[in-house]
């Protein structure tokens, strides 16, 4: 059908006030509609495209600051999917959709056809959906990079491309960060038989950084614990902060937590890790039952939809992702007055770890509560056993002193 966007943005704008979206979410949308009116005004076309779309959504660098922007892409996306969704079906879907898989998408037919088969081999192998994600998305970042330089198949590629692309990437990752950009883009490059392209990736010559894990101490342990248990956040927040601090859960075991797993009677949580695939069954300790169950009797909002953590607002379906967790433990860390720590289920998996270590729980038992595949990878934690750290230090010899 032909429909301008002004057309279109009143059909969404419809559906998010029908499904009791909130007043400043439709204003957000309002405003990203206004915005791709007038680029298509500057464009000089009246009939809404998805090509036009597409020319909107890829705008992710902002104006004032010159730099990648998050919120630009995910607006601008969010809402050219649910208009090209509608020129498809007829119907607006507002289903949630996971940030990790997004990200720029290639155009030409070559690179499509490449990164349809790259998803096809590793859905074949059986890698995890976080992998798989992690994988896709870096793979595709390479496939539209290499379309901005004028490619259009990678027989085009040259090795300094991988360079190139790598260097692009710090303009907006940390230094930190850019070791797991290339341990996610290894494996692509090796799928495609370009041994060229492989070797590249060594030229770059990121290294992973060595750091001591962040940790809770005990008064800013206490204090989460207290807004948790005190009503100062909502129910559903404490239950989750509470299940990572206690538990160390994973931020995709949490939201892939369906009611089935939990075993009321025993006071024990059974899981399939997403990140392994391995079964893990954890104790319930009382604090954390009682929280979880003010959420689910009290606060839980009636839905179909099994997963014990729901979105507060609608559509009231499972959270989408990580970043959801991510913005549950940064309220409550703001409501328990904590500062100066990062937040987010890593920290408060590190300091579970911590709690374990310093009461001398052996490395296996931690390796099984932790759900880690591999009993090696539990040794990273040793670095926040700080006072065990101490007793290895070893004393200045008394030349050496000034």
């Amino acid at each position: 059908m032909d429909a301008t966007v002004e057309q279109l943005g009143v059909v969404v704008i419809d559906a998010l006030r029908a499904a009791d979206y909130m007043e400043s979410t439709i204003g957000q949308y309002e405003k990203t509609v206004r915005y791709l009116r007038e680029f298509a005004a500057d464009c000089g076309e009246v009939v809404y495209t998805p090509a036009l779309g597409a020319r909107f959504a890829a705008m992710t660098t902002s104006p004032r600051t010159g730099r990648f922007s998050v919120q630009r892409r995910f607006s601008y996306g969010r809402l050219v999917s649910l208009f090209d969704g509608y020129l498809d079906t007829g119907v607006v879907d507002l289903s949630v959709r996971g940030r990790g898989g997004g990200g720029p998408q290639p155009g030409c037919d070559d690179f499509v056809a490449l990164d349809a088969a790259w998803e096809a081999d590793m859905k074949e192998r059986g890698l995890a959906p976080a992998t798989r994600s992690a994988y896709g998305r870096v793979a595709r970042g390479y496939l539209t990079f290499l379309e901005s330089r004028g490619n259009h198949g990678l027989r085009e590629a040259e090795p300094a491309s991988v360079l190139a692309f790598l260097e692009s990437l710090s303009t907006r990752w940390a230094a930190s960060s850019l070791y797991w950009a290339v341990s996610n883009f290894r494996p692509f490059l090796k799928f495609t038989g370009r041994a060229d392209l492989v070797e590249a990736v060594g030229l770059a010559r990121v290294r992973r950084s060595r750091r001591i894990l962040p940790v809770l101490d005990d008064q800013d342990q206490a204090m989460v614990v207290h807004a948790c248990t005190s009503g100062v956040v909502c129910a559903r927040d404490a239950a989750i902060t509470l299940l990572a601090l206690t538990t160390g859960l994973r931020a995709c075991d949490l939201v892939g937590l369906r009611l089935g797993d939990i075993d009321w009677r025993a006071g024990t949580i059974g899981i399939v890790q997403q990140k392994t695939g391995n079964p893990l069954m954890l104790p319930l300790p009382p604090l954390v039952s009682a929280k979880l169950a003010e959420y689910v009797l009290d606060q839980r909002p009636d839905s179909d939809d099994d997963h014990v953590f729901l979105r507060a607002k609608a559509p009231h379906t499972g959270l989408a992702d990580h970043a959801s967790i991510y913005q549950v433990t940064a309220t409550t860390f703001r409501a328990a007055g904590v500062s100066g720590v990062k937040v987010g289920t890593s920290v408060l998996r590190h300091s579970a770890a911590s709690r374990l270590l310093r009461a001398a729980t052996p490395l296996p038992t931690i390796s099984a509560v932790l759900g880690h595949a591999d009993p090696n990878s539990t040794n990273v934690y040793l670095s926040v056993d700080r006072e065990r750290l101490l007793e290895c230090v070893l004393p200045v010899p008394a030349g050496a002193r000034p």
